[in-house]
């Protein structure tokens, strides 16, 4: 690999593919969660019981006043001092699930810990960006539907969120794009994902220029690739229609 100068191994160039295609997988695995967990916490917000929107103002306090880094490290040194010793063995056992003839393995403890940081961390702005889209959403709506006989809850998840979802769909992207960018964060606490690879590429080679311009490539085209897909979703008829029908 001699884009960047001195030719890299190729040994090495595996191990960056292989820390980007951990990236991918724990920011999609975040992404996802961060979205159900928004979900969640948006609507605790608007219940009517003062003690579920007490929990959720705290929660996302909490959470959008902290440094994400500590965060992981209370989740991986805090967390882990705070468990019985047994389930701690256990976590870091290497465990294989059978999943018919794919065998999946257990993530490690790392992986774990970077993996709810991360979620909760997003899962707290997503929960924001949701509240200030259902806040966009004409109030005659839900009188419309509570008229005809919807149940609160049944307004929120079928009237009023798809809406909401279509008002902050581009602000949850940009936080979809913060959260591959943060899982970078998740190397401080041992997770050998792309930005890990890249030093200890950096360490075993010295080509420091090489390894993290191959990085930044990679996170780049991530990056670019989920900005294009998400606006696309925003432009296509059938997300905009689905929205409108609601």
């Amino acid at each position: 690999m001699g884009i960047f100068g001195e030719p890299m191994a190729l040994r090495y160039l595996v191990w960056l593919i292989q820390g980007f295609g951990i990236t991918l997988a724990l920011s999609l695995a975040v992404c996802i969660a961060s979205s159900a967990l928004g979900v969640v916490v948006c609507g605790l917000q608007l219940a009517e019981n003062r003690l579920a929107r007490a929990i959720a103002t705290v929660y996302v306090s909490i959470i959008r006043n902290t440094p994400l880094l500590v965060q992981l490290f209370f989740w991986y040194f805090v967390a882990s001092a705070l468990m019985p010793a047994g389930l701690m063995t256990w976590l870091n056992t290497p465990h294989v699930v059978e999943l018919g003839v794919v065998p999946l393995g257990w993530p490690a403890f790392e992986t774990l810990a970077g993996f709810f940081a991360l979620t909760l961390y997003a899962g707290a702005y997503i929960a924001e960006e949701l509240r200030a889209g259902i806040n966009g959403v004409a109030p005659a709506q839900r009188e419309t539907a509570l008229a005809l006989g919807l149940t609160p809850q049944l307004v929120f998840l079928l009237v009023v969120l798809p809406q909401a979802v279509r008002i902050a769909w581009l602000p949850m992207v940009g936080q979809y794009l913060n959260t591959i960018k943060n899982s970078s964060l998740t190397m401080a606490i041992g997770l050998a994902e792309l930005s890990y690879a890249a030093r200890q590429v950096e360490t075993e080679t010295f080509l420091t220029f090489q390894a993290f311009g191959v990085a930044t490539l990679l996170y780049v085209g991530a990056v670019a690739l989920t900005e294009t897909a998400g606006h696309a979703v925003a432009r296509s008829r059938r997300f905009n229609g689905a929205a409108g029908r609601a």
